[in-house]
């Protein structure tokens, strides 16, 4: 809106880009400039409060949570203090909690391992076959109890026994016969989760292919 009088001044106030314009002789811009600021800064507070109420009514339909609604200071061109929404800031991603992965505890099952009129025991057929590793070792064990005790399958916790039979540190037996499965093919998935089957593979390798021939005597 403007007024004035041509002979002396003209004023311009702009209330939505906030720009008062004052022009005239220099007593009379003194003399009204303060009425001026009064008719500006009532403006602006109705502009504000205008304002205020659509952003209440947006910030209701999207059910912003109170702490995620934060008033901002701010400071109009005149000096009058307003008031901005600021948007809520993203919540930091917490931190990935690892899980470490344990694994079953498996607890021995008793099968026979000793010698009698029928077969060797364990042990001497270990000590015979000379295996080098688990793989080796988990397929001499199943190879046993599948030919000599004449068992289908073969339990983890049985190959747990014969371990304890041998007096060899035990493994994850869960890991080395998922792993023989997989690469070497000397055993297959039993009947269940914990247990395994020697394959055609398997029995020649522990029938003709142990001990190695450069295995240590």
């Amino acid at each position: 809106m403007s007024s004035g009088n041509n002979s002396e001044a003209r004023f311009t106030i702009n209330v939505k880009e906030g720009i008062v314009e004052l022009e005239g002789k220099e007593s009379f811009v003194d003399k009204h400039l303060e009425k001026f600021e009064e008719i500006f800064k009532t403006a602006v507070k109705e502009a504000i409060a205008s304002g205020m109420q659509q952003q209440n009514i947006a910030l209701k339909a999207q059910v912003a949570l109170p702490q995620e609604v934060q008033e901002v200071p701010q400071q109009a061109p005149d000096g009058q203090a307003t008031t901005a929404i600021a948007a809520p800031k993203p919540a930091a991603a917490a931190p990935a909690k690892h899980t470490p992965r344990v694994a079953p505890t498996l607890p021995p099952i008793p099968v026979d391992l000793k010698a009698n009129e029928s077969k060797p025991g364990l042990r001497e057929f270990y000590a015979e076959k000379k295996p080098q590793n688990h793989y080796e070792k988990t397929a001499v064990f199943a190879y046993y109890i599948t030919k000599f005790n004449k068992q289908h399958e073969v339990k983890f916790g049985e190959i747990l026994s014969c371990y304890e039979e041998v007096n060899e540190k035990k493994p994850s037996v869960t890991d080395i016969v998922k792993n023989s499965v997989r690469y070497k093919g000397w055993l297959e998935q039993g009947s269940d989760k914990f247990s395994t089957r020697l394959t055609i593979s398997g029995e020649n390798y522990v029938k003709f292919d142990m001990p190695k021939k450069d295995a240590a005597a």
